[in-house]
């Protein structure tokens, strides 16, 4: 077994732990000024060392950071909250299990910060997390040490740890202006982000670049058209906690929301299952798959370390809140018309049309569906997926649906009646 201390070579004497940062709140893509890639310290490897009993992950960065570790439970997990750290790391970085720690993941949450979040396969508590400082050739090295410990300790060092609340609310400060723009607003929804990876594929393609590069090409074909305003949740890779989604959606006014995903399948007698899918929100999955993924997709924030018994107030209502009849109503309107579009551009789902309780769906107000673009785990799915040429000829279909909803919507068509 190796040792803790061979991760760690040439330890300056008196390394002291790094101050933590102070949290941010979290924003969302349209904040902040761009930063050039360069600017940021590189973390450029990571390896993990232990056992059972104690367990240390080490990261080599190119400079010293400050950090802030805390505790997260149900399911177990460190969060680790930096500074914007540029991740180029080795692929499968964090996949392997060993000791205390099952997986770990990394990424963007907000503008200036991100997280690295670690899944342990019981109660933990965090010996020591600090950063040393390079010495010679050696890079500095982010250090989390972390030791077994029984729940109830953990649980009393999780009310002591007292982690960060982040501050959905965010236009309490500086409410956002109304456009004067009397065009529709579309808000384009890329699902996962940063340290949510969403689903990988056997061959390393991961959910959340899939989705951005989708996005980012149904967003140039729109506002192309110059009929509809567009925004997007995230343009790079960040993670957004999903009541944060839907909130943006809410506060600037949106006409329709879009959330785009790509869905996986673990088992290999479910190999060649494939094709595109379009959800509503409903208080009853239409069937166990749709009742499975709608599981999967509103786990996001526990993966990405939020936490969630600080769900605000206002969204705390949006989740639990039915959806008012005729947003319904012009939800399932717009998926109708989704689906008579996708047939003609890609493959389909057997049963195409479905609705589950996604959590990312469940704005009062606004018409919102949930695309499921296909299977990384169906080799047929992922070549299309990642296919420009694919991605142009689907994102086409969708526009033209969008344009459709719009038109008989304005039109005051009978766009509200026959689905309940």
């Amino acid at each position: 077994m190796v040792a803790l201390s061979v991760l760690l070579a040439a330890v300056p004497a008196g390394a002291q732990e790094h101050a933590p940062a102070p949290a941010e709140r979290a924003n969302l893509a349209r904040a902040g000024a761009p930063v050039a890639p360069d600017a940021f310290p590189v973390a450029s490897d990571a390896r993990v060392a232990g056992d059972a009993g104690r367990t240390r992950l080490v990261m080599d960065l190119s400079r010293t950071i400050d950090i802030k570790a805390f505790t997260l439970a149900d399911p177990y997990r460190v969060v680790v909250d930096l500074p914007q750290v540029t991740f180029q790391m080795p692929p499968r970085t964090g996949e392997q299990a060993r000791g205390l720690i099952k997986a770990f993941r990394f990424g963007l949450v907000m503008q200036g910060g991100s997280r690295i979040v670690i899944d342990t396969s019981g109660p933990v508590r965090v010996d020591k997390a600090f950063v040393l400082a390079p010495v010679d050739k050696e890079p500095a090295r982010l250090v989390i040490d972390l030791a077994t410990t029984d729940r109830a300790s953990f649980m009393r060092n999780l009310a002591l740890e007292r982690p960060p609340v982040r501050e959905t609310k965010r236009f309490d400060r500086e409410p956002p202006k109304r456009s004067d723009d009397a065009r529709p607003l579309v808000v384009i929804d890329p699902g996962h982000g940063g340290p949510d990876t969403g689903t990988i594929a056997a061959s390393g393609e991961m959910e959340k670049v899939i989705v951005l590069e989708f996005a980012q090409t149904l967003s140039e074909k729109l506002e192309k058209s110059g009929k509809y305003r567009v925004l997007l949740t995230r343009t790079d890779d960040r993670f957004v906690p999903l009541g944060e989604r839907v909130h943006f959606a809410r506060q600037e006014g949106a006409a329709l929301f879009v959330s785009i995903h790509a869905d996986a399948l673990a088992a290999k007698s479910e190999s060649d299952v494939r094709g595109a899918t379009v959800y509503t929100v409903s208080e009853s999955a239409s069937d166990a798959e749709a009742a499975r993924l709608a599981e999967d997709e509103n786990k996001a924030d526990a993966i990405a370390g939020v936490d969630l018994s600080a769900e605000p107030e206002e969204v705390a209502g949006i989740l639990v809140d039915l959806a008012q009849r005729e947003t319904k109503n012009f939800s399932h309107h717009f998926a109708r018309t989704l689906v008579g579009e996708l047939k003609r551009a890609t493959k389909l789902h057997p049963h195409s049309l479905k609705s589950a309780g996604f959590r990312v769906l469940k704005a009062p107000d606004v018409p919102s569906v949930l695309v499921e673009l296909g299977y990384v785990s169906n080799k047929r799915d992922l070549k299309l997926m990642t296919s420009e040429a694919w991605r142009d000829r689907t994102s086409t279909a969708v526009a033209q649906a969008v344009g459709t909803f719009f038109s008989t919507r304005l039109a005051g068509s009978g766009a509200s009646r026959g689905a309940n």
